[in-house]
């Protein structure tokens, strides 16, 4: 009976461990979110130079977002305004994209666009204050996967109303991306 015991305390630990570190249970889902991240990244110092925000319809919101040059919806944190700082860590900038420009440049497209230095010192791209992402699970233009997301905060897909460009938060938050598989991030 002693060898039994002997591999059943190191297996019950490794599965404690695993299940402390949280994820998905899908393997696939990794890999897809790994490819995204590198994908969105590269977008990101693609536009550094420069970001262009625009607005664009979004039927599964019901109104008007603003997105990213490539037409990726832009999200902003509950508590993160006027700089101050939440999404700092690595794994939260990895899965949520800080959209950024090269330091002395300027965001265009709508209005409201400011720009505000990041902890890390990187200048990141503001609307009325409150700093803008993209989420690494959005695959293409269009979706908001991150809507209602609750981690560190609640993301919201930026809203806007009308001409005056005057920010509405949705309601109908979700603890997880879509899919339901796992809990949220915890950074």
């Amino acid at each position: 009976m002693r060898p039994w015991l002997g591999l059943l305390v190191p297996t019950l630990a490794a599965t404690v461990l695993l299940a402390a570190c949280g994820g998905s249970s899908k393997s696939s889902s990794s890999t897809t979110s790994a490819a995204s991240t590198a994908a969105t990244q590269a977008a990101s110092s693609q536009r550094a130079a420069g970001a262009v925000v625009k607005t664009a319809s979004s039927s599964s919101l019901g109104g008007t977002i603003l997105v990213d040059a490539q037409g990726m919806t832009l999200y902003h944190l509950s508590g993160e305004q006027n700089g101050k700082f939440i999404c700092t860590s690595s794994a939260c900038v990895g899965v949520w994209h800080p959209l950024t420009v090269a330091a002395g440049n300027t965001p265009t497209g709508v209005s409201s666009l400011a720009t505000v230095k990041r902890p890390d010192g990187s200048v990141q791209v503001t609307y009325k204050g409150t700093p803008l992402y993209t989420f690494a699970q959005d695959q293409s233009p269009g979706q908001a996967n991150g809507q209602g997301v609750k981690d560190v905060g609640t993301w919201r897909a930026v809203t806007v109303s009308g001409e005056s460009g005057a920010e509405s938060t949705p309601s109908s938050p979700k603890s997880a991306p879509s899919g339901g598989e796992g809990g949220g991030h915890g950074y």
